[in-house]
């Protein structure tokens, strides 16, 4: 029997993460991708696996994230426009699709990206606009403490400090590119962008920077955090309703 041609096809789109346990299929809870693939799957009538280009953790937002699936051949695909606009009508308000791309056999949403950037919200008075999407948080910090602990970050490669355990990964070696604070009103957003990510590693970055805020560490004490290369001498993991995945760069030509 003539085996059925495929094609590949990368998803962009965002998701507001409130209602979701992260990105990555649970068996019995609420996921973008099992939700994305069953929107797929009745659209398309077969069986639809996405695979993402990074695993969200519960409650995390992405204002732009990419995921690839295989599917008919282009000669056998729908029109993709109106494939995006029918996927809009089936899934819920809180995950929109930008566009359906086609792409070459071998391109792969999570192991072809060659940098993220994730951006971390406080929020440092009650504001009902930002509740469930910015960390509610009215303790006073030292923003000039935290942003020089911040700049200590390019000095490092290794951030197994602030990995989750037995995550069996090949290395916990990043390459910082973008770290920094911003202030807009009663708005902070931390900024980074590194070439990949460990498993809790932006939250649990944040809110050791809290500390130092707090001023329970010292930027020299954050330094050692990361030399002692120990999850537990960090501090804890900021909530997950404050982060978002906020860009994702591809090799040029990839989805162009």
């Amino acid at each position: 029997m003539e085996a059925t041609t495929k094609g590949r096809y990368f998803v962009h789109m965002c998701y507001e993460g409130s209602a979701y346990c992260g990105w990555q299929i649970q068996p019995g809870l609420p996921t973008v991708q099992q939700t994305l693939d069953e929107a797929l799957g009745i659209l398309l009538k077969t069986d639809i696996r996405t695979m993402g280009a990074g695993r969200t953790d519960t409650g995390v937002h992405a204002k732009e994230f990419y995921a690839h699936f295989d599917g008919p051949a282009a000669a056998e695909m729908p029109d993709l426009q109106q494939l995006t606009y029918k996927l809009n009508k089936v899934l819920p308000h809180d995950i929109a699709i930008f566009e359906i791309i086609p792409v070459h056999a071998r391109a792969h949403a999570r192991y072809d990206a060659i940098s993220r950037t994730y951006h971390y919200y406080i929020c440092t008075r009650k504001d009902p606009f930002w509740q469930g999407r910015a960390w509610i948080f009215e303790r006073k910090l030292n923003l000039e403490a935290m942003q020089q602990a911040t700049s200590l970050l390019f000095s490092y490669e290794d951030f197994s400090s602030f990995s989750k355990s037995n995550t069996q990964v090949k290395t916990n070696l990043c390459q910082i590119m973008v770290a920094q604070w911003t202030r807009e009103d009663h708005l902070l957003k931390f900024e980074i962008k590194a070439n990949r990510f460990l498993r809790n590693m932006v939250r649990a970055i944040t809110g050791t920077l809290v500390d130092v805020g707090l001023e329970k560490l010292s930027p020299e004490d954050f330094a050692l955090i990361i030399e002692s290369k120990d999850r537990n001498q960090a501090g804890y993991s900021a909530p997950g309703c404050g982060l978002y995945l906020s860009g994702i760069e591809y090799p040029k030509g990839l989805i162009s």
